[in-house]
């Protein structure tokens, strides 16, 4: 018999929003199997699919009956012309008792299938989500922050299509053992755009508006140089890096096309651990920065490139 996929597709509605901050509003949804999804860190990965100029959901559901073992056969085997758009966004909460999970999304006009319904969008509207299956017999998927038992330092930096699952990692840190000393930079649009979050970790909040001429990121390697990172990482066991070594040494390349997702391979006794989730090549600089100028060693690094600039992405 073959094993039970780790996702399956969940027909949701709208039932409620909340604007969390002036760029940000938070999205409750329900439905009738809702308490029968699962999330398993504060950054898990779920795709949403909106349905565009009137079309209907009904017909990836109804396909998706047919090939319940396949959600993304059923999706690319619908005619372009019934093929809803989908896009990644992270599960804020769950609350399976109420089949109820918030999605926040980012506003930034009407310029793309996301981005559209989120301004338009009213209790009762429909759509469809994949996300895991907490009935499920495979693996645990479509999550990175895996923190080290034994971590000592942990560094966060997101811009604001990373901030909600940076909000729920910054949630989970006094559930770790050793209480580890925290630091996150948050990029945001506006200052407005500052949230209240637990203070279990230095928060340092960079608002692109007080800088109009900055270009998206500038702010985070600003504030990432400010840092003394390489004394620090030199006293948690990392390498001095040095201009004549550390490309070579810690084979990062400078390849723009390059990896847009890079995940931490590290054990419980890992002292430093960096999570990084922005504009794509945003992300690959500051892990180049951390990795090739600071001697961080690459596999404590977690960088995600969660958009592209100048590519449709809302």
């Amino acid at each position: 018999m073959a094993t039970k996929p780790s996702y399956r597709l969940f027909d949701i509605t709208l039932a409620r929003r909340t604007q969390v901050s002036a760029s940000l509003v938070r999205f409750t949804f329900t439905g009738p199997e809702v308490s029968q999804m699962a999330t398993y860190a504060p950054d898990q990965r779920v795709k949403l699919f909106f349905p565009e100029g009137g079309g209907s959901l009904d017909p990836l559901f109804e396909i998706a009956k047919l090939e319940e073992h396949d959600w993304y056969g059923a999706y690319r085997a619908l005619p372009d012309a019934q093929r809803p758009s989908a896009r990644t966004y992270t599960i804020r909460a769950l609350r399976p008792e109420q089949a109820e999970v918030d999605v926040e999304f980012v506003l930034h006009g009407d310029n793309g299938p996301a981005s559209r319904w989120a301004m338009r969008a009213r209790p009762g509207d429909r759509l469809a989500m994949t996300a895991p299956d907490a009935n499920a017999e495979g693996p645990k998927l479509g999550f990175e922050w895996k923190p080290p038992q034994n971590v000592r330092r942990i560094l966060i930096i997101a811009d604001e299509t990373a901030l909600p699952a940076a909000a729920g990692i910054l949630e989970t840190l006094d559930d770790l053992p050793l209480k580890p000393r925290a630091e996150a930079l948050f990029e945001v649009p506006r200052s407005d755009d500052v949230q209240p979050l637990p203070q279990v970790a230095k928060l340092n909040w960079l608002a692109r508006e007080a800088e109009p001429d900055c270009q998206h990121g500038e702010l985070l390697m600003r504030a990432l140089r400010d840092i003394d990172l390489h004394t620090e990482i030199q006293a948690l066991g990392g390498t001095p890096a040095n201009t004549t070594t550390s490309a070579t040494t810690n084979d990062e390349s400078d390849d723009e096309d390059g990896p847009l997702w890079e995940s931490a391979t590290l054990d419980d006794s890992a002292p430093f651990y960096a999570w990084i989730a922005a504009e794509t090549k945003v992300a690959m600089e500051l892990r180049r920065y951390l990795v090739n100028e600071c001697g961080l060693p690459k596999k404590y690094v977690t960088s995600m490139g969660y958009w592209r600039k100048d590519k449709a992405n809302g």
